[in-house]
This record gives structure tokens, C-alpha cells and sequence, in this order.
């Protein structure tokens, strides 16, 4: 078998739950959604038991938590796209977001029975999606005439929270305590928990920071106390003496500048591992660095290996995860964890941590 995985620690999960417990006080919907931000939806939930509820994007990541067993509120975060969900979120005891007017009108049309506790998506200024300001009022007094809902809570999101003293998140924070006077009241996500305590609330949404990563561009996920949940891992397989002047790798991006030892590694581009880098990123052999060189491939990495003493095939390769932050990786490819972690193909297999 190929020797690329991900070696996943159910025990730092639930670490990263304790880091936002010891933030705020408020109850936590622990944010799985995107497979569990490629660390797999189901797995995540199993490993957070002490979550107080999951928030995911859709009725098709509910169902298959409620599949496997998990009993917490399940929060939809994009809500329901058409009226032909409503009995199966009734059913399932899902709790929708409803940010357009087109899912009120839908509700209003529903005459089957039962109801579902349900959010209402305010927009205080990310201006994705929502309800605008002047509308919340209506669209809470529309809902609230419904007997297909139950509670109702208030929710937004911030644009900006990961920039320190950031003028629009503090308009965001000051619009939404305005028109969400009432609880359950939900706003914080992860960057917000880090640097805004007043927008905690009764309810915060941590996502990435569960994860093991920073979502603030200044720190690093152990820099915060976070442990790494994913550590992507392969084997060198392959060890090749190369002379000054060699060509490596498609195109001959790489030339190597003296006589030098370069290792292969058994993962690539195919695998979810970034092809593109703005500046060379490491990996770690035997605790060492060694810079990755030339092109990234679909299913091999070419490695400088004058670093590592005595290489040899068969050698643990750590590509992120424990002692290479996946914030790092990420800045050299021009990009944020969040698409690396989200970004791993399904070939790529997925192992608890022994």
C-alpha cells in the first residue's frame, strides 16, 4: 500500500475543546462541517463528546451524523435549499439557519406536522448572506407566527475578527448585540473567540481552532495551545545521488547546485498536498528539515537530503502536522490551513492515532 495517510489524534481534538472552554463560558458548536475539515465528519464527532452541538453546511452532512449515532443539536449552516428537506429536518430534529425570504415563504407553506428550533442569519456586515438589518425584525415576527418552529435563535458571522483591533468587527459586534437582544445568541467563531470576547454570547462556533490551527495570521496553532488533530505522513521511497547541474522534476524547475543526495516521496498533488509554493516548503526526516525541491507531482514529492544524516528508504516523512505546523506549509503555498486541511482527496487514507 501507498504509504501516504493522515494519522488523526482523537485526544488533541478534544485538547483544542478545552482550549475554548477555558476562553469563554459559553456553550460550544463545535463547526465539523467539510468532512470535518478533512479530518472526516463522523470521526470528529465521535471524538468530541463533550461538544454542546455541531453546526455543518447541510442537511446531507446532518443526516449522516444522525446516521451514525450522533445525538447533539446539529445545526445547518446554510439551511434548507428547498421545501422537500423540511419533514427530513423535522424528522432527523436538525435546526436550520434561514437567511432568505424565499425559506420563510417555504415554511409558511408547510402544513405537515411536527416543528424545529431554528436560527435566523443576520447580516452585520460580512454581506454574504443573511438578513439585512431593517429586515430582522419582520423576518423574526414571521417565524415566531409558525407552528413549524419552535425556538428561534440569533446568529451572524465576522468577516474580519482575525485582524486585531479591526473597526468593522467592532460595527459587527455592536450591530448584532443591537438587534439580537434576545438568546440563544451565536457570533463568535473561532477568531472571535481568540480576540473578541465580547462577541461569545450564548453559543460560539469554533471550526479550524478544534482542528489544531491558528486562524490568526500572526500565531501558529501550538503558539495558542493547540495541538495538531492531523499529521500527514509518507515514506521516502526512493534515494538518488545527483550531480551539479541535474534537472529535477517536470520542467526542470530545480537544478541541483552541487553534487547532492535527493529523496522521493510517496505523495503528491493527488493526495491534496499544494503543487504550487510561493517559496520552498520543508518537511521533517528524523526530526530534521529538509527543503522540498522541484515540482510537486500527483503522486511524489523530490526532497534535498544534505540535512538529513544517513537517509534511508523506508523513512518517516512528516509533510504537516506534530512539529511542522500546517500554517507554515500553507503560507508557502499563498494560502490559509483552512484549504489545505479541507483540500486532502479521498484516496488519501485516514488513520486514528495508535
Amino acid at each position: 500500500m501507498r504509504p501516504a495517510c493522515a494519522v488523526l489524534d482523537g485526544e488533541a481534538l478534544r485538547h483544542n475543546l478545552k482550549v475554548v472552554r477555558a476562553q469563554s463560558s459559553a456553550q460550544i458548536m463545535a463547526v465539523i462541517k467539510a468532512n470535518g475539515y478533512g479530518h472526516g465528519l463522523c470521526w470528529s464527532a465521535r471524538n468530541l463528546p463533550e461538544a454542546d452541538g455541531f453546526g455543518v453546511a447541510s442537511l446531507e452532512e446532518g443526516l449522516a451524523l444522525r446516521a451514525a449515532g450522533i445525538d447533539r443539536d446539529i445545526c445547518l449552516l446554510e439551511g434548507f435549499f428547498s421545501a422537500e428537506e423540511i419533514p427530513l429536518i423535522i424528522q432527523e430534529r436538525l435546526a436550520p439557519v434561514i437567511h432568505e425570504h424565499h425559506q420563510i415563504a417555504a415554511l409558511q407553506r408547510y402544513a405537515g406536522p411536527g416543528a424545529f428550533d431554528a436560527w435566523i442569519k443576520i447580516d452585520t456586515g460580512m454581506h454574504r448572506l443573511g438578513f439585512a438589518p431593517d429586515e430582522v425584525r419582520a423576518a423574526q415576527a414571521a417565524l415566531e407566527a409558525l407552528p413549524v418552529i419552535r425556538r428561534i435563535g440569533l446568529m451572524s458571522h465576522l468577516a474580519s475578527a482575525e485582524t486585531r483591533a479591526c473597526p468593522e468587527t467592532t460595527h459587527q459586534i455592536a450591530t448584532f448585540r443591537t438587534l439580537a437582544e434576545t438568546a440563544p445568541r451565536s457570533l463568535a467563531n473561532s477568531a472571535g473567540i481568540l480576540l473578541w470576547p465580547q462577541s461569545h454570547h450564548e453559543w460560539v462556533r469554533p471550526g479550524l481552532m478544534l482542528f489544531g490551527a491558528s486562524p490568526l495570521p500572526d500565531a501558529d496553532g501550538p503558539t495558542l495551545g493547540l495541538r495538531p488533530v492531523m499529521t500527514l505522513k509518507s515514506r521516502l521511497i526512493s534515494i538518488r545521488r545527483r550531480h551539479a547541474g541535474d534537472a529535477i522534476g517536470y520542467g526542470g524547475a530545480y537544478r541541483c547546485p552541487e553534487d547532492m543526495p535527493v529523496g522521493v516521496v510517496g505523495i503528491g498533488y493527488g493526495d491534496g498536498y499544494p503543487r504550487e509554493f510561493r517559496r520552498p516548503p520543508s518537511v521533517l526526516i528524523s526530526g530534521r528539515r529538509a527543503p522540498v525541491v522541484g515540482r510537486v507531482s500527483m503522486d511524489m514529492v523530490t526532497v534535498d537530503l544534505r540535512s538529513i544524516p544517513e537517509p534511508d528508504i523506508g523513512d518517516e516523512v512528516i509533510l504537516w502536522g506534530e512539529g511542522l505546523p500546517v500554517e507554515e506549509v500553507a503560507d508557502a503555498a499563498g494560502t490559509v490551513p483552512y484549504t489545505l486541511l479541507c483540500g486532502l482527496t479521498q484516496r488519501l487514507p485516514r488513520w486514528p492515532a495508535a
